[in-house]
């Protein structure tokens, strides 16, 4: 469930779930935007080994790393968005920051 969500994130750019997974996703979205950072094929192999799709992987490599260079960490953002209507979690965005 992890690893889909975050392929979704590195995807879409953002994605909603609760607070509690949005904590943990975001820890694994960095790593592999660090791994992205450092361009090597080993970094690249590792990636691969835990994102679903190749595609996300090339756009993490080319898009991403780019984008981040200059920062030492700190790509994601968490914004709490309230409680979900059905069972009441605490529910919030998780977003790549520009």
């Amino acid at each position: 469930m992890l690893r889909n969500q975050v392929t979704s994130l590195l995807r879409h750019g953002r994605i909603k779930t609760t607070t509690a997974r949005a904590k943990e996703v975001r820890g694994l979205a960095e790593k592999m935007i660090t791994l992205g950072k450092d361009g090597s094929v080993p970094a690249r192999r590792r990636a691969l080994a835990f994102v679903l799709d190749p595609d996300v992987v090339g756009k993490v490599f080319a898009e991403l790393a780019p984008r981040y260079a200059a920062r030492a960490g700190g790509y994601t953002r968490i914004t709490r968005i309230g409680a979900r209507k059905g069972d009441g979690a605490a529910m919030a965005q998780l977003e790549l920051i520009d």
